[in-house]
């Protein structure tokens, strides 16, 4: 997969940093073969950056005429209208079949451009309502992580910027793939798009009276359980108001959400290194019946579960 990801003056280093260094390790670490990842710049000329670094050895526009994946990690922080040219390279590359990713100020461009016309995006919570004003036909919200239409993919700010590059090796590679990255750049290795901005805990720390914490390892070792939000609060020793504000406050979403996206990704897992049938796996990863295990996945992943399997699957015993 060809990616190229534009630069600009002023740009920090570590919003260019994410998409080089997560798409960049797909091949570093052997995960799959003809990954090439790009920088250019308007005029194929030297930037530099917000800390005074000059980048040199870019490339120009050619490379994003032929990318498979575009990305624009960040915009400048005046939130400057790009230029014509620039839109007619998101343009040129979303009529001919490749993604567009616009990455914190990034999702600027891409919006202005018009692919999400009619669409949602969402960008850092601080640029939000300005990118709500300058495009009306985009529903804007504020408080996801990053948003994923296939074809388009916006992000919220800085450290969300890996989370989108993360789910982009996922869906592209598979699960087992992109935690194996993940690990190696020592970051969580899956946070929902839909997962709040404004997290002020996203990972449980056991220390203290961490009663959501033990609920939230009991849950992991028993996903072939009800786990409702009773069951789980029951199981923290709370009441059901205060454990649901207390999750919230842990991981950025509801216990309910939070149940399912963890259902869902155990039965990819099993579906990639199993060949257990598609029934068992609804029942291990606690889904009622084998019908809302498609829907859940389907609504999640836009794929069956036999067809992420027939991609992803290393047909490997049970």
């Amino acid at each position: 997969m060809k990616i190229a990801v534009h630069v600009f003056d002023g740009i920090t280093m570590f919003h260019l940093a994410a998409p080089l260094l997560v798409f960049g390790e797909v091949t570093r670490l052997g995960l799959a073969n003809g990954w090439t990842v790009n920088t250019w710049s308007a005029h194929g000329l030297g930037v530099r950056t917000a800390e005074g670094l000059l980048l040199e050895d870019l490339c120009g526009p050619d490379v994003a005429a032929e990318a498979d994946l575009l990305v624009f990690p960040s915009w400048p922080v005046d939130l400057r209208d790009p230029v014509p040219e620039l839109l007619d390279v998101i343009h040129g590359a979303h009529r001919r079949g490749a993604a567009v990713a616009g990455l914190c100020l990034g999702a600027f461009p891409v919006v202005a451009s018009g692919v999400l016309d009619g669409r949602s995006a969402v960008t850092h919570w601080e640029g939000a309502e300005e990118l709500g004003r300058r495009a009306p036909g985009v529903e804007v919200r504020s408080a996801d992580l990053y948003i994923d239409h296939g074809d388009v993919l916006t992000s919220a700010g800085t450290a969300s910027s890996l989370d989108a590059c993360l789910h982009l090796v996922r869906r592209h590679l598979g699960s087992a793939e992109a935690a194996t990255l993940a690990r190696h750049i020592v970051v969580a290795p899956h946070r929902e798009g839909d997962q709040a901005q404004y997290i002020q805990q996203p990972i449980p720390q056991r220390s203290g009276d961490d009663r959501v914490g033990e609920a939230i390892e009991w849950a992991l070792s028993n996903l072939d359980q009800r786990l409702s939000v009773d069951d789980l609060a029951a199981r923290a020793c709370m009441s059901r108001r205060n454990f649901v504000r207390s999750f919230h406050k842990v991981t950025g979403t509801s216990p309910a959400r939070w149940v399912l996206s963890r259902r869902l990704d155990h039965a990819r897992v099993l579906l990639e290194k199993t060949s257990r049938p598609v029934g068992t796996i609804a029942q291990e990863c606690g889904f009622g019946s084998v019908v809302t295990f498609r829907q859940n996945f389907v609504r999640t992943f836009s794929t069956t579960p036999t067809s992420y399997r027939g991609r992803f699957g290393d047909s490997g015993p049970s």
